[in-house]
């Protein structure tokens, strides 16, 4: 039986740790395939700016202090205010997270409705513990090897290995990524073997 164009459309969570690639075959994706992409980090300063579900209440939290003049709040003032304190870190996703579910929710609603692409990516680090499992079709984990992470971000952003430490002690550990994510694309190598692996997954999608 054949179905309905509209609901022909796949969601698919792009998850993995900082310095495994996803920018990069995101890239590739968006040059190849009739899809659309929402990077989370966008859609959370989207929710951010004034006159959006956010803004009132992290300025109520964290004072007018983390605006700039143009009224719009700067993201070192905030990040430097929340960052002494996990009490303050945890009242800030609070109000951020859900916002931006509600409007990746709307998002895949209305791009659903109007039936013109085959794959809607979700990409962020935290897709998992931020309860998205739930709401995509398939969870793809980017996996590359920690030495290949490490390297790519001391090139491409001039990161220190303290940085680094810090930031991969924060995220999920590889199992648990693997015990979650039903696809696993394995970018260590070459962009164009993962490539090639990713045109594999999407090519038996339907």
């Amino acid at each position: 039986m054949m179905r309905n164009r509209n609901s022909m459309m796949k969601v698919i969570g792009i998850t993995g740790g900082v310095g495994s690639g996803k920018s990069a075959l995101l890239s590739y994706i968006k040059g190849k395939y009739n899809c659309r992409i929402i990077l989370a980090d966008e859609a959370a300063h989207k929710v951010k700016e004034p006159g959006q579900p956010c803004y009132r209440k992290l300025v109520e939290l964290l004072s007018d202090e983390i605006l700039d003049a143009d009224g719009t709040i700067n993201k070192g003032r905030m990040a430097a205010t929340i960052f002494q304190s996990e009490e303050l870190l945890e009242k800030v996703n609070a109000i951020i997270h859900p916002a931006v579910k509600d409007m990746i929710l709307c998002e895949i609603k209305q791009t659903r409705e109007k039936g013109d692409v085959s794959f809607f990516f979700i990409e962020a680090a935290l897709l998992i513990e931020c309860g998205y499992l739930n709401i995509v079709d398939e969870m793809w984990y980017i996996y590359a090897k920690e030495d290949v992470r490490r390297e790519r971000l001391k090139q491409s952003r001039n990161y220190s290995d303290e940085k680094i430490d810090a930031i991969m002690d924060s995220q999920l550990k590889e199992e648990e990524f693997r015990k979650h994510c039903r696809v696993i694309i394995d970018n260590s190598g070459s962009l164009e073997d993962a490539y090639e692996q990713i045109d594999r997954k999407l090519g038996e999608a339907f």
